[in-house]
């Protein structure tokens, strides 16, 4: 079992930044697959970035590709997302999902075993 805490999320102006984080425990993140998805309210929970576990690979959704970072810290047992640029249409609840040794379809939530609680981002405009 892998339990996830998200932080880090809170208020901030439209073009501010927060780096989020997601504190891993029970097991090593070093074989998964770490990745953020992000839920507005009346909206679909969305990909944001994902991070491999083998070579470190990052991938993010078009929306943010350029002003998010998807990071890992194997020997803090934790993931990051640096966030820039913030925009009012990236408010939502921010969720850390892993999954062991995750090579395909890193995007799709359902491929995800684990995930957080959540932390709240708000924009504002």
């Amino acid at each position: 079992q892998v339990q996830l805490v998200e932080s880090g999320g809170g208020l901030v102006q439209a073009g501010g930044s927060l780096r989020l984080s997601c504190a891993a425990s029970g097991r090593a993140i070093s074989s998964y697959t770490m990745a953020w998805f992000r839920q507005a309210p009346g909206k679909e929970r969305e990909f944001v970035a994902a991070i491999s576990w083998s070579a470190g690979n990052t991938y993010y959704a078009d929306s943010v590709s350029g002003l998010f970072t998807i990071s890992r810290d194997n020997a803090k047992n934790t993931v990051f997302l640096q966030m820039n640029s913030l925009k009012p249409e990236d408010t939502a609840v921010y969720h850390c999902a892993a999954d062991y040794r995750l090579m395909l379809d890193v995007s799709v939530a359902e491929r995800y075993d684990y995930w957080g609680q959540g932390t709240q981002v708000t924009v504002s405009s």
